[in-house]
């Protein structure tokens, strides 16, 4: 289904429609910013990877509750 999506010429015309909607100017821009929010993703990642919750095979106690009635 995907086979061919990747090849030279497909990029070639991705890079230049996206150069004709955003501009020279703006390109490296947006460039940067989709880098820095991959690189922030992987780190998000590996923190999470490295820091796990302890669980305690303790219950929580269940707040009661105090319904009165009144006559």
């Amino acid at each position: 289904m995907f086979e061919g999506l990747f090849q030279p010429m497909h990029m070639l015309v991705v890079f230049g429609i996206a150069l004709l909607v955003f501009g020279p100017k703006k390109l490296p821009e947006l460039g940067k910013g989709l880098g820095e929010s991959i690189r922030g993703f992987k780190s998000a990642m590996s923190a999470k990877d490295e820091i796990k919750p302890e669980v305690k095979d303790e219950p929580k106690p269940v707040a009661s509750t105090n319904i009165t009635t009144q006559s």
